[in-house]
């Protein structure tokens, strides 16, 4: 398998095509950002952290039955992906009230959501990631009916799986974000699950172990990321 040209680079993550059609090298940089991007710095070791991490839970839902575009990690910093047809919508489930729903709801931090909710947001960085809903995803034409039933089944069977994994490591997932694209007409999914991507709290003191510590400037980001890895078994050698 050789690596080709970069065919996007994220904020902390850049693609590079192979000499395979469908698969993709997926480099985790050192880089983080908050707030759209208006917070920035390059944190050392959060590479290898978030590839190393990412490649655990992948495998984790992969055994419950759920297809993802993992295949394998290549180093420390690289792993290879089937090539997505990705959906432009991320989905966002809620286990405990934290972050923009408390500001946009006025609910206060830390109240337990059952049923959990569940979020449509379009992925758009200049326009802030606006929350959309069913009737928007159909009516541009962002994603099938089908496709959205599928990626709402999807996110909260991983939800089923991930609750159970952190809270048997003593932590709580509280939020988290999926994106999702097709292979082969299926819906799978896609993109990374790290601690960049949600929120992780202690579950009994509730301390925070994932990326507000970086937007709140806590400090210790990366070692809290190693810190949730490694109660649930994470190799970061």
């Amino acid at each position: 398998m050789e690596k080709r040209e970069e065919l996007y680079s994220g904020k902390a993550k850049s693609v590079y095509t192979t000499d395979d059609a469908d698969k993709l090298v997926l480099l985790f940089r050192d880089d983080t950002s908050a707030f759209d991007g208006k917070k920035k710095e390059k944190l050392d070791r959060k590479g290898m952290v978030n590839n190393k991490f990412n490649a655990f839970i992948m495998q984790k839902i992969e055994e419950a039955g759920i297809e993802t575009h993992f295949i394998q990690l290549l180093s420390d910093q690289e792993s290879l992906f089937k090539r997505l047809e990705m959906f432009p919508i991320e989905c966002v489930v809620r286990n405990i009230s934290a972050g923009s729903i408390c500001r946009r709801l006025g609910v206060e931090e830390g109240k337990d959501l059952n049923p959990p909710t569940f979020e449509f947001f379009l992925k758009n960085d200049d326009l802030g990631d606006p929350m959309i809903n069913d009737f928007h995803i159909q009516s541009f034409g962002w994603a099938s009916a089908e496709h959205v039933e599928k990626m709402k089944e999807l996110t909260f069977a991983v939800n089923d799986v991930l609750k159970t994994l952190f809270l048997d490591g003593g932590m709580l997932l509280v939020d988290y974000k999926l994106e999702f694209g097709l292979f082969e007409g299926r819906v799978v999914l896609g993109d990374e699950f790290s601690p960049d991507g949600c929120r992780l709290w202690d579950s009994e003191t509730r301390e925070k172990l994932d990326k507000d510590r970086f937007r709140q400037g806590l400090g210790g980001v990366v070692e809290a990321y190693e810190q949730v890895g490694q109660r649930l078994g994470v190799n970061f050698d």
